[in-house]
């Protein structure tokens, strides 16, 4: 569940501890009324301290939430423990309803094809169209041919890719071949490609670590701008401390292993989240 966090990161002193404001907690909400409900996670590899002890929060639908923290808090993991990516070692995660960690293959690939993922590493098919990657979006809600390649798809799969693509501002592209693409257009081909899945939750793992900073800006606007226009929930990690003040509404924190920060975007400067990195 929501943890609280009423103290700032860091112990202010003198002048600046009658001005310096303390994190505002993020607002609790029942684990049942949830859109993603961590409770107690805990994963641990063979060697070594877990890379996650005792995780827990929960955030409701539509709401924008960033993950930050440094190289090896934990963050990719925590973001893959809650579809089963990776397996969890211990804890509780409900995920659109369902406990995630009892559920066989089938049910677990039902639930994964209501959660858009985008990746660091854009996964485009270089060789094929721009439009047929976008279709692969729709094998997570239907099979046959007609996901695998626009020549095989329906007119009103077509229009639908396209449709994700004009959102994404590349319809005139849908013919180029993805390994002829910048860093930031294959990273939009990606979103197409996840809004394709018509899915109830987006969830991205550094999405623009690999681009320039106009590219990664630009990008992470407008995948922030889709969320909020399809009323989705987005939960995303990043490095970038400026976008997970602009684009999310609650900014999570890990440090050690556990979650140092739960609060609400507004009440904070990247200055006061320096500490996490130490």
């Amino acid at each position: 569940m929501a943890t609280d966090v009423a103290r700032p990161l860091t112990e202010p002193s003198g002048a600046a501890a009658e001005t310096a404001a303390a994190p505002r907690p993020a607002p609790r909400i029942a684990r049942d009324k949830a859109i993603l409900a961590v409770e107690g996670l805990i994963k641990r590899y063979e060697i070594g301290e877990p890379v996650l002890n005792g995780v827990g929060f929960a955030f409701g639908a539509g709401e924008a939430v960033s993950l930050i923290g440094a190289n090896g808090s934990g963050k990719s993991t925590l973001l893959h423990c809650c579809t089963r990516l990776i397996e969890p070692s211990g804890g509780r995660i409900r995920l659109l309803g369902d406990e995630v960690t009892p559920l066989p293959p089938r049910r677990l690939r039902r639930l994964r094809a209501r959660v858009g993922l985008v990746f660091q590493k854009h996964n485009l098919v270089g060789r094929l169209s721009v439009l047929t990657n976008v279709l692969h979006g729709a094998q997570a809600r239907q099979s046959g041919p007609g996901s695998w390649c626009q020549a095989f798809a329906t007119k009103t799969a077509r229009e639908e890719a396209l449709h994700c693509l004009e959102q994404v501002g590349l319809a005139d592209l849908a013919a180029r071949r993805a390994d002829r693409l910048s860093g930031g257009q294959s990273q939009r081909v990606a979103i197409a490609r996840a809004l394709m899945q018509r899915p109830e939750l987006l969830m991205a793992d550094e999405p623009v670590a690999s681009l320039d900073p106009k590219a990664g800006q630009e990008v992470m606007a407008l995948f922030a701008e889709l969320a909020r226009a399809r009323g989705l929930t987005l939960f995303f990690t990043t490095h970038h401390l400026e976008h997970a003040l602009d684009f999310s509404e609650r900014v999570l924190a890990l440090k050690g292993g556990r979650l140092a920060l739960d609060a609400t975007a507004s009440g904070l400067r990247a200055d006061d989240l320096q500490s996490l990195y130490v």
